[in-house]
């Protein structure tokens, strides 16, 4: 694939100036084709991309590298459900194949073919998957769901004393990452440096090949660390799998692994209490019981999908997509987020997306997300558990002061602070049922007098009476052993009554 083959006019008009700086054309490239990185506003881009070239539009990477993007959620869901047509490998990528996209390119790291599942096909993709979804399945969730609750505990109880925090850099950027270490069994590697680290590299910056080299050394000791020794973490259960993964192939899962949970999480989390704070009807929702935190979940992925984009897919085959003749080794963006609003799926934005999982927000097909339940579990729990903490919990600034940070691959919260009454710190290694358990109630009812205890039965003496204790209603005598408890005078039934009686044959 070549830049003039997405030129939607003829090759005369890459002879032609480029844009001066400012004007509204600036950003474009050869053949008049949009730089993706260089868009200020993604959604608005993808809308303008849309209405001009249908479901699949012709774009441009870093350095002019030439892909198509999907827009429309049929062609999204046909492309991802038909690997005879389209794969993951970008070996076959033309560009990469004429040399087009040099080595330190920044999205490298997202595009480079690695030896792990979502890369792989046919039978090695079952046997990378396969190992990567028996791992996942070792994962209690009700130990996890425990885990994290206590896990945002430590966390609220940095800033909970304060009456103020920034969300995102104290709570929304720590917890999936605090979660991630323990599942892949590293939580020892936890740490400011380690967010930081995790963040540069998926914003594809200057500075991103860096820092991903910085959590693969941490990946590297950990694969280390379980060959020698395994322990009960998802590290472990994939080098002891049967499908014998090398420890290349263990490291690049991990990387899949931490990356992918950590970045859809926290965008995820951000997110969703973003819209508990700015919306009134939904936070009201919310408290009332008719929209519960999962549910919240499900109409954020919907509206903001944590990545907008996915790197990428390729046509094995010279085909058709979206009324776009696709050339075979063209590469394809899959696209959550223009394809959540498509317009053929989605008429009217404002409409509730309640009980409705066909987003897009972890792909599908093949090469769907296998660790989504995982981010799921986050998000409820994380949420929940914060809003208990911090009921009160509300915007500190005008809406539109917040501001927002966005990459090809995903649209990232920068601050979110809010305020909230001072709560002090609980205690997170408190173990509940220690405690000792209260005495229980006796069974005696206000307005009866209260039993005594028995004496012992060689002196026992004999029942007597009980008298009645002043009290404000008219108390009921006790029945006392070997005597007739005085009758209560009964209350003739009404006529409703009476007829059920005839009728059941009493």
């Amino acid at each position: 694939m070549t830049p003039e083959s997405h030129a939607p006019t003829s090759t005369d008009d890459d002879l032609r100036p480029g844009p001066p700086p400012g004007c509204p054309a600036h950003g474009l490239g050869p053949g008049g084709l949009h730089r993706l990185h260089e868009a200020e506003d993604l959604g608005a881009l993808y809308e303008q991309l849309r209405e001009q070239h249908g479901p699949v539009a012709p774009v441009l990477l870093h350095d002019d590298v030439p892909m198509w993007i999907v827009l429309g959620h049929a062609e999204n869901l046909h492309m991802v459900r038909s690997p005879s047509q389209y794969c993951r490998d970008s070996r076959i990528w033309t560009p990469l194949r004429e040399g087009l996209v040099k080595p330190d390119h920044p999205l490298m790291p997202h595009i480079a073919w690695q030896p792990i599942a979502s890369h792989a096909e046919g039978d090695e993709h079952k046997r990378l998957r396969g190992a990567v979804m028996g791992a996942i399945s070792t994962i209690d969730f009700r130990s996890l769901r425990r885990y994290i609750n206590r896990s945002t505990q430590v966390i609220v109880n940095r800033f909970c004393e304060a009456g103020e925090a920034e969300l995102v850099s104290q709570f929304t950027e720590h917890l999936p990452m605090a979660v991630m270490c323990e599942i892949l069994g590293m939580p020892d590697e936890y740490n400011d440096r380690l967010v930081e680290a995790a963040r540069d590299a998926l914003k594809g910056t200057e500075t991103a090949i860096a820092s991903h080299s910085y959590v693969m050394e941490a990946l590297s000791r950990l694969t280390a660390l379980r060959r020698a020794q395994p322990e009960e973490d998802l590290a472990s259960y994939l080098i002891t799998h049967p499908a014998r993964l090398s420890d290349d192939e263990v490291r690049e899962h991990l990387r899949l692994v931490l990356f992918a949970a950590y970045e859809a999480t926290t965008n995820l989390l951000s997110n969703v209490l973003l819209t508990v704070l700015i919306d009134p009807r939904f936070r009201a929702q919310l408290n009332g019981g008719q929209m519960t935190v999962p549910e919240a979940v499900e109409q954020s992925l919907w509206n903001e999908p944590p990545f907008s984009t996915v790197f990428a897919y390729f046509a094995k085959q010279e085909t058709e997509l979206g009324g776009q003749r696709i050339r075979r080794g063209d590469g394809l963006l899959f696209a959550p987020l223009p394809a959540n609003v498509d317009p053929r799926v989605r008429p009217d934005l404002k409409a509730s997306m309640q009980g409705n999982r066909s987003h897009l927000a972890f792909g599908g097909g093949p090469h769907e997300c296998p660790g989504q339940d995982i981010g799921r579990s986050i998000a409820d729990v994380g949420v929940d558990a914060l809003l208990m903490r911090l009921p009160d919990v509300e915007l500190d600034c005008d809406e539109e002061e917040l501001r927002w940070t966005a990459s090809i691959a995903s649209r990232h919260l920068v601050e979110l602070p809010v305020q909230f009454a001072p709560k002090p710190p609980q205690d997170v290694q408190e173990v509940p049922n220690h405690k000792p358990v209260a005495a229980q109630r006796s069974d005696w009812q206000i307005g009866t007098a209260q039993p005594q205890a028995a004496a012992p039965a060689a002196a026992q003496p004999q029942p007597v009476a009980a008298q009645p204790q002043p009290v404000a209603v008219q108390p009921q005598p006790v029945p006392v052993p070997g005597q007739s408890a005085v009758a209560e005078p009964v209350r003739r039934k009404g006529v409703w009554q009476r007829f059920l009686s005839w009728w059941r044959g009493y």
